[in-house]
């Protein structure tokens, strides 16, 4: 059976070489051993410094894994430079012009590279696997590179990524960011087609494809694994299709910029995204399904977000797709399940590989808690009121805030703070919740109009920092979209100012940046929830009350028995609130029986939550391993914001080179060395995308930089 091997050597500005050797796997022609495509491989391989290629254990853990694994695809391992050379030289920059259509007046179709996504997704209990396809395919009469910037889970763990050219898999590999950028970049230059996957922030994505040619198509599919939402009952999976327009603060480079289609570079952003205009659209669609193997029979699914066709599959099985209309990616989908019967208190993954055992654990909190009484409250709403809420999202948030408003106790006392290019006071301290100032707050309230910058640091300081009030717990509900670019500072000043309080994030709009809502509960000991364009605001406000109207479990230990177990994250566990569980990860030793016990206060007293664990019959998944690490590089990330961290690159790196995931010191590289594409360099596209659903184009984007969208909105 004939193999072939070809050997690229490509000077590098007359300084740098590159070896890239070429490995043939089993393709359909070849149904080769796995062990024999090893041995071929390893003799083949670029090994780093000092490791023989005679010794196939001495390889890389993670490419003998993806050798051994997928006998059936083409893996180019890229040889590696000496550590020095490879992280020499200038930033990647991205390339050429921009290849667009002018489109005017009337809506019409620009033509872009990327034209489908089709996204599959498989349930097991709360453990999602999402297979995300994307179609590319060059529209013009020259060569392109295509650039997309993309959004995901920010609890995605993405581990697979695969480019398929024609009959050919051509299987990604894992390499240090800055390495993965320079080999791509000389790839590219030297006419290769090739692909890089790099993490832009924990929810945004950027995926270059280089050298498409004329009429050529390419597919990318990276595969993640990420744990599903529990709220009230029921199980609810996201899949974010578009980033909405970030603002930036004035002085701020690393950010996210929102540019037009025909204002590329104008923002002074690391990361950028083009913004098609209200009369266009692009012929980039989507399609996405989900199997759900919920174990016992499904009583109810429910999608606000787009229209959905259901077919049950026997027992607690059900496939959902996207209706034949719902085919433009403009909005987050957001499935809600709920199964039949008790919801057990808790459950219980465990999985094990040569590295160990690994497991998660949802810890859903005692019955009793909603029996218990809460205390008074100093309630403080925080409403963003800038450009981007302007529309839909700001009347969503204002029928929220009224419900809240009308229904507190009347021990409660309550502050309006709301927040654009600066903060905004009701009154200059907490009122009573009276009805009188409750009447005085709804008219307030229905004087707010949405423009100007979203300054978020200033709204947390308005929100934080001021004096406590000691006969009451203070609670702030933060009513924004999240469309910001300097998340980490807002963090940072999170946890700077918190003190007693308590944080609940309410992500607004049709596609809110979940991972700062998220990371806002998570730091202000609350919960996140969300208001689509299409949900009953008041519903949500309501279960927001009835989870504050029950005391929290705070002070959670774990008791973990006999079982042997280390690295559990997040490494402090989060307090329980009715109806919200707290997912923990983590390792473990052996394979005893065990009773887990979780002790916590609620008014006054000690709870106590108890979890029988039968290692060997607990279900399994592979994507444990994968999540475990995941959530570990999230925790360090987390703590880093507001905790210096020198070591903190290289944990990164270690640990996601080990487990194969992308992170941001890591990136997924894969290149087809087999032939040159024709021509020079190809011209850089930029995919364009959709202004989210119920976001204005004219307050978020406008012609030119965000910041001139942002002066017009000023004046306004």
């Amino acid at each position: 059976m004939k193999r072939r091997y070809i050997h690229l050597c490509a000077a590098f500005l007359g300084l740098f070489s590159l070896i890239i050797a070429v490995i043939v796997g089993c393709s359909s022609a070849y149904r080769e051993s796995s062990a024999r495509f090893q041995a071929d491989a390893t003799t083949l391989y670029s090994p780093m410094p000092g490791v023989s290629t005679k010794n196939p254990t001495a390889l890389d853990p993670t490419m003998r894994r993806v050798i051994e694994s997928q006998p059936g695809e083409e893996l180019w391992i890229i040889g590696r430079a000496d550590k020095q050379q490879a992280l020499a030289g200038d930033e990647m920059i991205p390339g050429g012009g921009v290849l667009a259509a002018k489109v005017e007046n009337e809506t019409k179709l620009a033509p872009v590279p990327l034209k489908h996504t089709n996204v599959a997704v498989s349930i097991a209990g709360y453990i999602a696997t999402v297979d995300v396809t994307q179609q590319y395919e060059n529209p013009y009469s020259g060569k392109i590179e295509a650039v997309y910037v993309f959004p995901l889970p920010d609890n995605a763990a993405v581990s697979e990524f695969v480019m398929t050219i024609g009959e050919r898999r051509i299987r990604g590999i894992i390499r240090e960011r800055e390495e993965a950028e320079r080999i791509y970049k000389e790839a590219r230059s030297q006419g290769y087609v090739a692909t890089l996957l790099t993490q832009e922030r924990p929810n945004i994505f950027t995926q270059k494809v280089a050298n498409i040619e004329p009429g050529k198509k390419i597919d990318v599919n990276l595969r993640y694994f990420h744990t599903l939402g529990y709220n009230d009952g029921a199980f609810e999976f996201v899949f974010p299709m578009v980033i909405g327009p970030r603002f930036n603060p004035a002085g701020s480079g690393e950010g996210v910029g929102a540019v037009s289609r025909d204002g590329r570079g104008s923002s002074g952003q690391k990361t950028e995204i083009q913004y098609l205009r209200p009369n266009e659209r692009s012929g980039h669609d989507i399609s996405l399904s989900v199997a759900m193997d919920a174990g016992v029979p499904i009583e109810k699914v429910e999608c606000a977000s787009h229209a959905i066709e259901r077919t049950p599959g026997g027992e607690g099985r059900m496939q959902v797709k996207l209706a034949a209309g719902e085919r433009i990616p403009n909005k987050d989908f957001v499935l809600r399940y709920q199964v039949a019967g008790k919801t057990p208190k808790s459950a219980f993954f465990a999985s094990r590989d040569a590295r160990g055992g690994y497991f998660t654990l949802m810890i859903l909190p005692p019955r009793e808690l909603a029996d218990a009484p809460r205390q008074p409250l100093e309630m403080v709403f925080t409403l963003d009121t800038s450009g981007s809420m302007d529309g839909r999202p700001i009347e969503q948030s204002k029928a929220a805030m009224r419900y809240a408003l009308t229904h507190m106790n009347s021990a409660d006392s309550f502050q309006i703070i709301n927040f654009s290019d600066h903060p905004t006071k009701f009154a200059r301290e907490p009122v009573a919740a009276t009805p009188r100032n409750v009447q005085a707050a709804l008219e307030h309230l229905a004087r707010m109009q949405a423009e100007g910058g979203t300054m978020l640091v200033d709204g947390l300081r308005a929100s934080l920092l001021f004096p406590p009030d000691s006969n009451r717990l203070r609670l702030v509900a933060f009513l924004t979209d999240g469309f910001i670019g300097n998340e980490d500072e807002a963090l940072r000043e999170l946890h700077n100012c918190l003190g007693p309080a308590r944080v609940f994030s309410f992500g607004v709009g049709s596609s809110p940046n979940r991972f700062l809502m998220n990371e806002m509960a998570r730091m202000g000991r609350g919960a996140a929830a969300y208001v689509g364009l299409n949900e009953n605001p008041e519903q949500v406000m309501a279960q927001f009350f009835e989870r504050v109207s029950h005391p929290a479990m705070t002070d959670v230990r774990v008791d973990w028995g006999t079982l042997d177990v280390r690295e559990v994250y997040p490494s402090r566990v989060p307090d329980l609130f009715v109806g919200r569980p707290v997912i923990l990860t983590g390792r473990f030793n052996g394979s005893a029986d065990s009773t887990i016990t979780i002790r916590g206060k609620a008014a006054g007293e000690e709870k106590v939550v108890s979890v029988p664990v039968r290692i060997d019959a607990a279900p399994t998944s592979p994507a444990l391993p994968v999540l475990w690490a995941r959530t570990k590089i999230a925790d360090l990330m987390g703590r880093a914001v507001w905790e210096e961290n020198r070591e903190l690159p290289q944990q990164v790196k270690t640990l996601a080179m080990e487990y194969g995931v992308v992170s941001p010191y890591t990136a997924f590289l894969a290149v087809d060395a087999s032939e040159r594409t024709a021509g020079n360099v190809g011209t850089t596209v930029n995919v364009p995308v959709p202004a989210p659903e119920g976001v204005r184009y004219e307050t978020t984007v406008g012609e030119g930089t965000p910041q001139k969208a942002v002066e017009r909105a000023d004046r306004q």
